[in-house]
């Protein structure tokens, strides 16, 4: 989200760094969470309803409905429930409030306009899609809004602020808008500086965070066009520590959302896309010292697999008062590093290419639709540069057909110059629909501008397995059977893929539908694999190596491992005949991977070994020689049916 025009947020961060000071963060309600009533009823006009259908999954870096059908986000974000309040004075004053709005912990505007109106507006806008924040604070507590927080809108009075959003989500499903939930902050508090809000787990456990997804999640698994799950709002440095991506510690935003995502998914809700955000903000903003944007260049090296390898989609933000080392602040904390508004036109698309849209490129471990969940600018925005920069970024959107979600939908009129749509204490409407908006000629170019539509191919999908700190099982296959290797570190493809590469140290696997799709049969049966007995007479494929040789008939999907050591292979039956010849493909000494580099570089740093996209890899070979790697040495590689 923007900051605040004077004082911006990460100066406060500087300052608190460089003075060593220290900051609360405040904890979320303790009350029990509220049961959803029946929300109110609100009756809308509802657009073509075969025009989509939910819900909605990936392919390659493409989301389609249930039909397979493109269906490309074009949004915007409809703040207030995550709260408003600055963090100074007296929350009942609204000077005290970002812009001087009191969202009073629910969507915007509902105190000027009908709900059914807003609805009308939105869709004037064009837009298909709404990001709707929230906070875990909201989510328990127990106190009515204000009568007055719902004045346009009486049927409203009386609800707690999840009741609210209760009713506000129906509403938008209703009027055919795909719904994006989006943990925001965890208290109501505007973002996103030194705040208490910094990770998943400022002020909370992450097992609570995890708790409440899966509580969210549930509540609104019957509305059928609640689309996705964005776990956290713009991940970022605290006072004293940085978020990271992998290290297996109490900051790593990977692990993180691989746990909420995996409980989402498992618990609450499959139907529902995952929205990970890159790491906003790392470092002190300080010349001479590191800082600066990470986003989801971690992903290069070190992508999610989900239990359901269709539903990832990665997310960035970007402002042109940011840039790819700057924090956005003026004054103290700002450093000399270039905001995306200082940048030329190319110099911009390469910037969003190495942060963010190289996730696009097809056949990675990482290949993912990139949704730029925030963006936006100021009517009232006088500085060239920064009027020069939306029209760089819009059309950057625009020609790479790019998904997106403008920062805010809503606000109120001389208060927020930013929002799409601003209404008067009367409910008069104005904006980017009205003449005079320099922003409307960008604005429509965005969403008229011809992009992919109609049914979108399948395409190979490829995806990581990672046991740095643990299991990687992201079959629900394998997990229904149970613990197949106790005490090992443990990894599984996900259903409907074989694995296709692992590396000699590190842990790491590759895993692939390409030339086959599913090639599992329907029944339960899996074979896990300790010794040569499946290595028939006479087939010695790796001599001197130990070998754990899939069963005639069976392919490999998983692999453990005790320390660096091969544990065991995990094989599962083909739904049909598997040729028997096959090739060694070797690793312990280089590289031995396809030409056409399919996958990616799965295990950066290490030797790594790949069968060919045409081939199944039945077997894994290792040494227990002394002074050797005990890491897998060699793949047996098939040809497909």
């Amino acid at each position: 989200m923007p900051m605040p025009p004077a004082a911006l947020r990460l100066a406060v961060t500087a300052v608190a760094l460089l003075l060593t000071a220290t900051t609360g963060a405040g904890a979320a309600a303790s009350a029990a969470v509220p049961p959803r009533t029946a929300p109110a009823r609100v009756a809308v006009d509802t657009p073509d309803p075969a025009a989509w259908s939910a819900p909605l999954s990936t392919r390659g870096r493409y989301i389609v409905d249930a039909h397979g059908d493109r269906f490309r986000l074009k949004g915007a974000n409809w703040d207030g429930a995550q709260g408003s309040w600055t963090g100074s004075g007296s929350a009942t004053d609204p000077a005290n409030h970002h812009a001087g709005q009191d969202s009073h912990g629910i969507p915007l505007g509902l105190d000027r306009v009908p709900l059914t109106r807003l609805l009308a507006d939105f869709h004037q806008l064009g837009i298909n899609t709404i990001r709707l924040p929230f906070s875990n604070e909201m989510i328990h507590s127990t106190a009515p809004v204000p009568d007055g927080a719902v004045a346009a809108n009486p049927q409203l009075r009386g609800r707690t602020p999840l009741e609210v959003y209760d009713a506000v989500v129906e509403a938008l499903s209703q009027s055919g808008f795909a719904v994006v939930l989006n943990n925001h902050t965890n208290t109501s508090r505007w973002c996103c500086g030194i705040d208490g809000n910094e990770r998943w787990n400022s002020g909370q456990s992450t097992a609570r965070w995890a708790d409440d997804w899966v509580f969210m999640a549930r509540r609104y698994a019957s509305v059928p066009r609640v689309v996705g799950a964005d776990l956290y709002n713009e991940v970022r440095r605290d006072v004293l520590d940085d978020p990271n991506w992998g290290l297996g510690d109490d900051h790593d935003w990977y692990g993180a959302a691989r746990l909420a995502a995996d409980r989402i998914l498992t618990e609450a809700n499959p139907r529902l896309l995952i929205v990970i955000e890159g790491i906003n903000w790392t470092g002190v903003p300080v010349d001479g010292l590191p800082h600066g944007r990470p986003v989801l260049t971690p992903a290069r090296t070190l992508s999610h697999t989900l239990v359901d390898a269709r539903k990832l989609v990665y997310s960035a933000h970007f402002y042109g008062y940011t840039g790819p080392r700057h924090s956005g602040a003026t004054g103290i904390g700002e450093t000399h590093d270039a905001r995306y508004q200082d940048l030329s036109r190319a110099e911009l698309a390469a910037a969003l290419d190495d942060e963010a849209f190289f996730v696009e490129e097809t056949g990675r471990h990482y290949t993912a639709p990139v949704w730029v969940s925030e963006f936006g600018i100021g009517s009232g925005e006088t500085n060239t540069a920064a009027r020069t920069w939306f029209g760089h970024v819009t059309d950057y959107f625009a020609d790479h057909d790019a998904d997106f979600a403008f920062w805010p939908l809503v606000g109120f009129e001389g208060h927020d110059d930013w929002a799409l749509l601003r209404y008067d204490t009367a409910g008069h409407r104005s904006g980017i629909l009205d003449p005079g908006d320099w922003r409307a000629t960008a604005w429509q170019r965005l969403m008229s501008a011809p992009g992919t539509t109609g049914p979108v191919a399948s395409v190979p999908l490829w995806r990581m397995l990672s046991t740095d700190h643990g299991d990687a099982v992201t079959s629900p296959r394998v997990r229904a059977t149970g613990d197949w290797d106790p005490g090992a570190y443990k990894a599984a493809c996900p259903d409907g893929t074989r694995l296709a590469g692992l590396s000699h140290t590190g842990g790491r696997g590759l895993c692939t539908d390409a030339g086959a799709g599913e090639l599992r049969a329907a029944d339960a049966r899996q074979t896990v694999v300790t010794d040569e007995r499946y290595v028939p007479g006479g087939g010695d494929w790796a001599s001197g190596y130990t070998k754990y040789q899939c069963p005639a008939g069976e392919f490999l999907i998983g692999y453990s491992l005790r320390g660096e050591r091969v544990s065991a292979a995990l094989c599962v039956p083909a739904r049909t005949a598997l040729p028997g010849a096959g090739r060694t493909v070797w690793f312990d000494r280089s590289d031995n991977r396809p030409a056409d580099g399919a996958g990616g570089d799965f295990a950066g740093g290490a030797f790594k070994g790949q069968c060919a996209g045409t081939e199944y890899a039945a077997g894994i070979a290792f040494t227990t020689r002394v002074g050797s790697r005990p890491g897998p040495a060699a793949l047996l590689c098939r040809p497909l049916p």
